[in-house]
C-alpha cells in the first residue's frame, strides 16, 4: 500500500454523522490490501496524479445507511468508489479508460452516471465485467 491508507478506504462522513463505527475487521484489511496492490496503486503509478476514495469499506450498518446494494462488495473490501481530483466527468473516463488499458485485474469496473464516479473492485471472481450505469 503505496499510496492509500486504511484511513482513507474506511472513512465516511455518513459513518461520522451517523455515529457508525466502520473499523474494518483483519479479514477486511486483507481484502482492501489486495484492491490496493492489485488495482489502486498501479493505477495511481500510472496516472500520475492522486486519486480520490469517494467510498471504500462499509460496514453492515454503514452500507444499509447508504442504500448501498446487499450484495455490495463494499461490503467485503473488495471495491472502491473513485474519482479524479478534478471530479470532471471527462477525466474520470480518461481514468476509467486507463483501467481498461492497463489490463489490471479489476473484478468489476462501473462507470456511474456518466462518469460522476467510477466503481472499481478486486475480488476471487475476476469477472473482468464492466457496466455503465446511466
Amino acid at each position: 500500500m503505496k499510496y492509500f491508507t486504511f484511513r482513507e478506504l474506511t472513512k465516511s462522513a455518513t459513518a461520522d454523522a451517523k455515529g457508525i463505527d466502520n473499523t474494518p475487521s483483519p479479514a477486511i484489511k486483507v481484502a482492501l490490501k489486495m484492491l490496493v496492490d492489485n488495482v489502486l496503486d498501479p493505477l495511481r503509478e500510472a496516472w500520475g496524479a492522486p486519486i480520490i476514495v469517494t467510498s471504500g469499506y462499509r460496514c453492515p450498518r454503514l452500507n444499509q445507511a447508504v442504500k448501498g446494494a446487499k450484495s455490495s462488495q463494499h461490503l467485503k473490501g473488495e471495491a472502491a468508489d473513485i474519482r479524479t481530483v478534478s471530479d470532471k466527468p471527462s477525466d474520470n473516463k480518461k481514468l476509467f479508460d486507463l483501467i481498461v488499458k492497463l489490463k489490471l485485474p479489476y473484478d468489476q469496473l462501473i462507470d456511474e452516471y456518466g462518469y460522476n464516479w467510477i466503481h472499481v473492485s478486486y475480488g476471487s471472481r475476476h469477472r473482468r465485467q464492466i457496466l455503465h450505469i446511466k
